[in-house]
This record gives structure tokens, C-alpha cells and sequence, in this order.
């Protein structure tokens, strides 16, 4: 079983993932995902970008070719490093963690990678304005005006990201089984909440 999440910036759900994991037994990737793919391709992690954390260029158009074909292109392609070949490599490397363990994994359009399989539950954390700006000045203990600036600069590329590549709104909940308002209740209230989810569902995992 995997379970992918998708997030607004400031909602915890980075956090409430990690807790989950915690609860469940199971491997939690986020960054760690960037960390593994450049090992294993020689490239370095920066031209990777964590997708879900730092900005990058906006994108423009879709490209949603790796769906026909997810294959990546081998190294001495001189397009190896391209984006366009990077998330393939990225998606990859999903779909193999989804063959191998049971696991979370946060962001990166894996729902959309993994959509179709049986074994995957696909969650999205969101929270009100006042909440995410709340809970991003907690951890970040930066100015609430640069805070609002982050949260509304992030949200708009993880949007951007996750159109581009899927062709959908990344807040649509159609692409998604269950979607939390993670301003409702403790991180572990929330954690404890999904695991309730995955026994009403019937899918058992190791706790």
C-alpha cells in the first residue's frame, strides 16, 4: 500500500505525513526522494528541485507524454537532464518505491503517477488562509507579510507544477480518495483519524 499526499503550503501536511508513518511503520519520502534519484542517475539533486518546497520557473503548456511513455531516456541522451526527462525519472523511481514497500509519499504528482493501482490511497491536506499563515510563522518564525508572500509564491508553483504535468488542478478532489482539513485537529488527532480511514476501507497495514 502507498499513500500519496498532496498539500497546500502552511496546512501540516508534510507533518501530519511524517506522523502517519510513524503510526503505520512505514517509510516516509519527501526530499528523500531527490536524494535517492541522484544516486542512483549521477545527476546532481539541485537540477532535480524540490518540487513541492522551492520555487522554480513557471510552467507554461502541459506535457503529459509520459503517460504514453513513462520510459526515461538514457543517460547518453543529451536530453538526459532535460525536466521533461527528470520527472520521468522521477516517476520512475515512484512507481518502483509503490512495487516494493508499503509507504508514503508526499507530493511530486505520485497520485497521478500511481492513479490506477489498487494498492495506493490518495490524500490531500488543506487548512484556511488564517490557519496556514499561522502555522507557517510558527515553524518558520519569519514576518507574517513574508509568510503570506511564500505561502501564495508556493501554492502558485505547486499548481503550476502539477498542471503541467497531469493536466489537472492539483486541488481538484476529484483527484484524490479523501481530502483533510488539517486546521480541525492535532497533527496526531489527524494521523490516528487515516488510520480509522484505512481500517473502515479494509486495507490493512502493519502498526
Amino acid at each position: 500500500m502507498v499513500i500519496t499526499i498532496g498539500r497546500t503550503y502552511g496546512s501540516g501536511g508534510r507533518v501530519m505525513g511524517k506522523a502517519l508513518a510513524a503510526k503505520l511503520n512505514i517509510d516516509f519520502y519527501d526530499t528523500e526522494l531527490m536524494r535517492m534519484l541522484s544516486d542512483e542517475t549521477g545527476i546532481n539533486e539541485a537540477l532535480f528541485g524540490e518540487s513541492d518546497e522551492t520555487l522554480k520557473k513557471a510552467y507554461f503548456g502541459q506535457d503529459l507524454k509520459w503517460k504514453k511513455n513513462p520510459t526515461p531516456l538514457p543517460a547518453s541522451d543529451k536530453k538526459y537532464s532535460s525536466e521533461a526527462n527528470l520527472f520521468r525519472l522521477q516517476a520512475q523511481m515512484i512507481r518502483k518505491l509503490a512495487d516494493e514497500k508499503n509507504c508514503i509519499i508526499m507530493g511530486r504528482c505520485a497520485d497521478a503517477i500511481l492513479n490506477g493501482r489498487e494498492d495506493v490511497v490518495r490524500l490531500y491536506c488543506y487548512a484556511s488562509h488564517a490557519d496556514c499563515v499561522r502555522r507557517a510563522v510558527e515553524v518558520c518564525g519569519l514576518p507574517e507579510k513574508e509568510i503570506i508572500k511564500r505561502i501564495d509564491a508556493i501554492d502558485r508553483h505547486r499548481e503550476n507544477y502539477y498542471r503541467h504535468y497531469t493536466g489537472k488542478s492539483v486541488s481538484d478532489s476529484d483527484n484524490y480518495d479523501l481530502c483533510i482539513n488539517t486546521g480541525t485537529c492535532s497533527v496526531d488527532d489527524l494521523a490516528e483519524f487515516v488510520c480509522m480511514y484505512l481500517d473502515k476501507r479494509g486495507i490493512s497495514v502493519s502498526r
